[in-house]
């Protein structure tokens, strides 16, 4: 299986509910670093997984829907422990509608097989969602 990989960042607020959280029950700021990976099984007819440019401009356009936002203040999210896994997931879909929708290119929204997307909170904690994008 061939991969291509893109990261970037985003920056975010929330808050949780639950005693499991602890602090974090109150209103505070993350800064994730994330990574998204499409697979394939076969390379395009110019050797490529997909046009790294467009992955790259794709996961931007999903991220800035987030960025410099309280989450708790989006309706979507209302009712919701916007944990790092749960992001993962969230990302995942957003992506995986407009890799259907040919975002990462003509040719790519069949071939494509899977999406990994991983949030990374610090060096020594992170969080991944991976599915089929078929």
């Amino acid at each position: 299986m061939y991969s291509l990989a893109v990261s970037d960042h985003v920056m975010i607020a929330h808050s949780f509910v639950g005693e499991v959280f602890g602090p974090a029950q109150q209103l505070h700021g993350a800064t994730y670093a994330v990574e998204i990976e499409v697979r394939r099984a076969q390379l395009d007819g110019h050797g490529l997984v997909c046009d790294i440019g467009l992955a790259l401009e794709t996961l931007r356009s999903v991220l800035g829907e987030l960025n410099y936002r309280n989450l708790d203040d989006v309706p979507a999210f209302r009712g919701r422990n916007t944990t790092t896994e749960f992001l993962a997931g969230e990302i995942f879909r957003r992506l995986k509608d407009r890799i259907a929708a040919g975002a990462l290119g003509p040719g790519t929204a069949g071939a494509l097989a899977t999406l990994r997307v991983v949030l990374r909170e610090s060096p020594v904690a992170w969080a991944a969602y991976e599915g089929q994008l078929d």
